[in-house]
């Protein structure tokens, strides 16, 4: 009885000493954002975001009374290396979760891996949709929380009659052309009222296009474009614009990916007008986001802007603490299913809801560029639930996403069944 006794206190010791040493050991977070190369003017800002929410966390006590730890990598705008880089931080850095990717196609690279080593990855941007992982939850805008609203924007207040769908070739302007060009045509709009075009990452020479544009409203109808460029391409896109002599009256654009930070590096004297589509503006009137404006200055610098990605990490950032905290682990499983109707504050003055679809409920915002590179918020609906797949592709208003009572993230609802567990890469 003696010896069942010892033993039985040492297995306990042995315990409680084992998961001492467990809440010693950091909860390490992967942070998978090019630091170099074309899309390094948007990404950048978002690693520092993620050290500034990790450090206030820290300075916080951490998460289950553990510190938390960023390992950053440099994917370097080469879409190949961001499997290989998150391959590295879940094989060999062991990270609990990543937060990471700005392009589709980067994120695209990265999903076979997250699939087949089970790990969690937070995915801050707009995207075109038509995919929902298990292993990714996605903070930023599906094409119903952005390009749908832009467009109905376009249609029913300034009176569009022609559009002009410019983008970076790769998959997310491609996926939300065609989304959008089904959309008009259901409204009403010829398919040769419709130009798209797409040019490579980085393209400089935007004058043979300006000048297509500015000819489609020869005939005295109202042109409009929107714009899913990317990266520092953007900047050459508005120089031409404003050297062709093309107002946002005479030609207005909305653009999907051009933010705060993008205009930064911009003269925007002659950008005044344009329009931009998002879930947050830095201008967003709320006590929070003063408060995170003001904290994000003080961490970055007095001269640093916030954006939408920055505001989807924040939210992605403080569901994934709130998710670890109710499932008292950094276990892939149960955060995910932690995760499901958590409620966070968004900047905006709203609230942030994450829906079985991995997508979240979040206001869509309309912004118009002032001459500061900031914007005026002239149109702000309630919250809109993310819908990973669209109504207005036929071969995808059949399919729903679910993974906490279905467990799939692409059901058909005519057939009942579940086409595939795994992406569609």
């Amino acid at each position: 009885m003696t010896f069942r006794k010892t033993a039985l206190a040492a297995t306990v010791a042995l315990g409680a000493m084992t998961a001492a040493l467990h809440a010693e050991e950091p909860i390490k977070i992967g942070v998978l954002h090019s630091l170099s190369g074309t899309m390094a003017i948007s990404e950048t800002t978002l690693k520092d975001t993620m050290l500034m929410l990790i450090e206030d966390k820290n300075a916080k006590g951490g998460i289950l009374g553990r510190q938390i730890e960023a390992v950053v990598v440099d994917p370097a705008s080469d879409w190949p290396l961001f499997a290989e880089k998150a391959r590295e931080l879940l094989s060999v850095e062991k990270v609990d979760v990543i937060f990471g990717s700005w392009t589709s196609v980067s994120r695209k690279s990265a999903l076979p891996v997250l699939e087949e080593l089970n790990g969690l990855m937070f995915y801050p941007v707009q995207y075109e949709g038509e995919e929902s992982s298990k292993n990714v939850f996605y903070t930023g805008a599906a094409p119903n929380q952005q390009a749908i609203p832009a467009t109905d924007y376009f249609l029913d207040e300034l009176g569009i009659e022609k559009f002009a769908l410019l983008g970076t070739d790769y998959v997310y302007p491609r996926t939300t052309n065609n989304i959008l060009a089904s959309y008009l045509e259901s409204k009403g709009i010829a398919k040769d009222d419709i130009f798209v075009n797409y040019t490579p990452f980085g393209h400089s020479d935007w004058s043979k296009i300006v000048a297509d544009v500015v000819a489609l409203g020869a005939d005295g109808k109202k042109v409009g474009v929107i714009s899913t460029i990317n990266g520092d391409a953007n900047i050459g896109f508005y120089k031409e614009l404003a050297a062709a002599g093309v107002s946002a009256d005479d030609i207005p654009v909305i653009a999907f990916s051009v933010g705060e930070e993008e205009l930064s590096g911009l003269d925007t004297t002659n950008l005044v007008g344009h329009l931009a589509a998002w879930n947050y503006f830095q201008s967003a009137d709320s006590e929070l986001n003063e408060a995170f404006i003001a904290k994000w200055k003080a961490f970055a610098g007095k001269d640093r802007v916030t954006n939408d990605p920055m505001e989807a990490h924040v939210i992605g950032f403080n569901m994934y603490v709130q998710a670890v905290e109710k499932a008292g682990t950094t276990d892939v499983d149960a955060v995910r299913a932690a995760m499901y109707g958590l409620e966070v504050p968004n900047l905006t003055g709203g609230t942030a809801v994450m829906l079985p679809n991995h997508h979240l409920a979040k206001p869509v915002l309309i912004g118009e560029i002032q001459a500061d590179g900031q914007f005026d918020i002239i149109s702000q609906t309630t919250e809109v639930p993310g819908d990973a797949w669209t109504d207005f592709l036929p071969e995808s208003a059949v399919l729903k996403s679910d993974w906490k009572d279905l467990a799939c993230g692409m059901y058909n609802t005519e057939t009942k069944t579940c086409v595939q567990i795994q992406s569609n890469y």
